[in-house]
């Protein structure tokens, strides 16, 4: 599918200057890192069942994503390194939940915009 694009250049300098400095403002580098966290389809699905259930032991992750533990682990370190999950240690077991609900509505509106548009392709 190709892009439309305008027929004309009419550039707005005032709004132009005013995003420019928008984008300058944006430490771009930092939130590209955050959604490629959200763009492996293991991690989202570790993200997904954590908005489910409150906190996770690495075991019952591994279960759930139907993976190794090791795997699991990978991918919850991961998650901590972005700053979208936390743990705490209850003896031997470490307990992982998401950071905080701005993660929790990242994950929510990721699936809700999916489901939108599943909704959108059956109808065509």
């Amino acid at each position: 599918m190709k892009a439309p694009q305008c027929e004309t250049i009419a550039i707005q300098n005032e709004e132009v200057g005013v995003l420019q400095q928008a984008l300058t403002d944006l430490d771009a580098t930092r939130v590209s890192r955050l959604f490629k966290a959200f763009a492996d389809p293991t991690r989202l699905k570790v993200l997904y069942v954590l908005t489910l259930e409150a906190e996770l032991c690495v075991c019952d992750v591994a279960a759930v994503i139907k993976h190794s533990n090791a795997t699991a682990s990978h991918h919850l370190r991961t998650l901590l390194e972005q700053g979208l999950v936390k743990y705490r240690k209850d003896g031997k077991v470490v307990y992982y939940s998401l950071d905080d609900d701005h993660v929790r509505l990242l994950v929510e509106i990721a699936m809700a915009h999916s489901a939108e548009q599943d909704e959108t392709e059956s109808d065509t």
